[in-house]
């Protein structure tokens, strides 16, 4: 494990990247991203949009996500189970707070760190996770004082 001031510069380094990932997203309410590194690789990434071969409209008229738009988190890891790579034993990292959903598929993938920027006011995903034993890190790059777990 590294140091603790070094994990703490990749681990700012890595968020501050989801984040600009997340500007891929064709979605107006919420941009989210996600990395999922492995030995300071970059394994896979996603962000929240519609399904491959699908229009990239993320809300209907009434400005409601459809419900078909994969998170941020969900696409990262399908994206893993079309490689030659293995998320076990991975870090994500995600600019928002994932929901239960995405915490069952962090759990499954073997992913025993998560580092995430944007708290929600749900918090059944963080908690999940926590009770599954992986270590949560919500580290907001804007402040130098968020770091909790």
């Amino acid at each position: 494990m590294e140091a603790p001031n070094k994990q703490l510069e990749l681990d700012m380094r890595y968020i501050r990247m989801a984040k600009i990932w997340a500007e891929n997203s064709y979605c107006e309410r919420r941009k989210v991203g996600a990395l999922i590194v492995k030995d300071k690789m970059i394994i896979s990434d996603g962000y929240n949009g519609t399904p491959s071969g699908f229009e990239n409209i993320c809300e209907d008229e009434n400005n409601v996500t459809k419900p078909y738009v994969l998170h941020a988190e969900a696409n990262a890891i399908t994206k893993i189970a079309r490689s030659n790579n293995s998320s076990d034993g991975a870090t994500m990292y995600v600019t928002d707070a994932p929901c239960i959903e995405c915490a069952k598929l962090i759990i499954q993938a073997g992913i025993k760190r998560l580092v995430y920027s944007k708290e929600y006011r749900v918090e059944d995903g963080i908690n999940l996770l926590k009770r599954a034993g992986i270590e949560v890190i919500y580290l907001n790059p804007d402040k130098s004082d968020s770091i909790t777990d």
